[in-house]
């Protein structure tokens, strides 16, 4: 099976960073690398969960951190490696569904973490396909900066679930590392939200 051309990218970075402007009080889970030092590079935060070490897991963390606190908007940034290894959870989370969940692929059709080779999306899988299947409210493949806007709009109203594929390119970026103690992480995660 040959490659999906993968067409108009966007910079990881700079998606990342504008869906973190005015966070308020934004809860985040980030997926195992690259998603993990997206939102480091746009600085620290007590309320960002850096999810190392567990692939696939970032979608269901980020749903029971959801469902524990319904008032709040909470976001997992995650590859499209670990959503694939995931693709249960979004059926799991379309079973009980909430309110305040956005999760945000960034999706470079790529394996980034273990050599770059193509992921299944980038031979045509449709995670947002996937996703509203399972049950998602609002599903869109994100390709132009105008459509991050509108995502942006939807992660902070609570309205149903989101999930978008953002489609990125596959340069490879400075890897900027936050903290790495898990302890540290979960209590000082769990003290900012008052859980």
């Amino acid at each position: 099976m040959d490659s999906v051309n993968p067409g108009a990218r966007l910079n990881r970075r700079q998606v990342v960073a504008r869906l973190l402007e005015d966070r308020g009080n934004l809860a985040v889970v980030t997926g195992l690398g690259s998603s993990t030092y997206d939102v480091a590079s746009c600085g620290d935060h007590d309320n960002n969960f850096y999810l190392w070490g567990a692939m696939g897991g970032a979608a269901m963390l980020g749903y029971g951190i959801a469902t524990a606190q319904p008032a709040r908007p909470v976001v997992v940034f995650t590859g499209d490696g670990e959503m694939v290894m995931g693709l249960g959870s979004l059926a799991t989370i379309g079973l009980r569904p909430c309110v305040n969940l956005t999760l945000v692929v960034i999706d470079n059709g790529q394996f980034g973490e273990t050599g770059q080779q193509t992921s299944h999306t980038g031979y045509g899988l449709s995670l947002v396909e996937i996703a509203s299947t399972c049950g998602f409210d609002w599903c869109r493949e994100i390709t132009d900066m105008s459509a991050v806007e509108s995502l942006l709009e939807r992660i902070h109203t609570n309205e149903g679930m989101t999930f978008a594929t953002v489609k990125v390119n596959t340069e490879e970026l400075e890897r900027v590392l936050p903290p790495r103690d898990g302890a540290l992480i979960s209590t000082r995660f769990r003290t900012s939200i008052g859980y």
